[in-house]
């Protein structure tokens, strides 16, 4: 291995467990997701995990929904965390094939701030990174993927190599990640899980880095506010050529 090292200390990584289960009930995604961060701590990394169904989270696609009718709304203060994080990872169960309706609302709370610009005039999420993590008792992991990541990358994230991993038990009711068995606790030596968390998390911070060290993307080309003003770089409407 000839690769240096890197430095990871200066990066913040937030993760986001939409589980249905209020906290202190198990979760049996946080317990992936714990993987994924022991790796984040002992690179340096400041990181976090917020279980989203123990916040009153408004439904909705705007960035307060107190000022859409509902009465309460901690979306705003969730935001911040979101806003400061160079990595985003969505932490999500398997029901019915799908992710979680959890994961969902968050998704349609991240499109209510993609409207918001960045210094460049670019959309607020370009120049950090996004993956996610998926547990469950039956098929669907790299499904969950394709629509959490297809989301995290339509509103601005930026998507690494390798940006998912998860666990999956036999198909039908059984123990969940973490479960206590016979043999001891169900998917820990599972060797696809373990190498694809530890991949989507170097990548992860692997891309988190060079854009922040790089100051994000640059503008040209891709800024919502020299659209505005009237900039179309080499774009030209093939109505009047």
């Amino acid at each position: 291995m000839t690769d240096q090292k890197p430095d990871f200390s200066g990066l913040k990584a937030l993760y986001v467990n939409c589980t249905l289960k209020r906290s202190p009930q198990k979760s049996h995604t946080r317990t992936l997701i714990d993987v994924s961060m022991d790796i984040m701590e002992k690179e340096g990394v400041k990181s976090e995990c917020i279980r989203l169904v123990d916040h009153d989270v408004a439904y909705g696609v705007y960035p307060d929904m107190t000022e859409h009718g509902a009465d309460k709304d901690e979306w705003p203060d969730i935001w911040k965390k979101v806003d400061a994080a160079d990595v985003l990872i969505i932490g999500t169960p398997i029901w019915l094939g799908e992710k979680s309706s959890v994961a969902t609302k968050l998704i349609e709370r991240l499109y209510a701030m993609s409207a918001l610009q960045n210094d460049k005039g670019q959309y607020a999420f370009y120049g950090k990174a996004g993956g996610c993590l998926v547990t469950g008792n039956e098929d669907g992991i790299k499904h969950c993927a394709m629509g959490t990541l297809y989301a995290l990358q339509h509103v601005g994230y930026s998507i690494p190599p390798q940006a998912d991993a998860g666990w999956i038990g036999e198909a039908g009711p059984g123990p969940s990640y973490g479960d206590e068995n016979e043999d001891g606790p169900v998917g820990f030596d599972n060797q696809f899980t373990n190498r694809n968390t530890t991949f989507m998390t170097y990548n992860l911070l692997h891309l988190a880095k060079m854009l922040k060290e790089q100051g994000g993307y640059p503008g040209y080309g891709n800024s919502r506010k020299d659209w505005d003003d009237g900039t179309r770089w080499n774009f030209e409407n093939p109505e009047y050529r």
